[in-house]
């Protein structure tokens, strides 16, 4: 038995809780991303054009396949309302088996494809 395939959180932030959602569906639907969480009430100071600015902000971990990395930034930036979006891929060293083998089931990179038709893990 090889190497798992790898898979990586693939981070983002947007202005408003809609284009958290509708960026998060988008993904999912595409079979470009298992999960993604939103975490909101994220508070970022960061320089624009010259000045320090700080702005309330969503963040999103979408977990799925590293070969998926282009395309779910690909689809980040045809989505995303920044000009220059932060997308962000941290390559996960370990995880749980069981949910490393649904991450790379279901990050399948086709759309509506669910080769079980189950839901993922129940977290009680």
């Amino acid at each position: 038995m090889g190497e798992p395939e790898p898979i990586s959180v693939v981070v983002t932030t947007v202005g408003t809780e809609q284009q958290a959602v509708e960026i998060s569906e988008e993904l999912v639907v595409r079979g470009l991303a298992t999960c993604v969480n939103i975490v909101p009430c994220l508070r970022s100071i960061y320089r624009w054009n010259g000045k320090v600015c700080e702005d309330s902000e969503y963040l999103l971990l979408i977990k799925t396949r590293r070969a998926l990395f282009s395309a779910v930034s690909e689809a980040i930036r045809e989505i995303h309302s920044y000009e220059l979006p932060e997308v962000l891929e941290f390559p996960v060293g370990n995880a749980e088996p069981d949910f490393h083998r649904w991450v790379v089931e279901m990050a399948s990179g086709v759309p509506g494809a669910d080769p079980e038709e189950e839901p993922g893990p129940v977290f009680d």
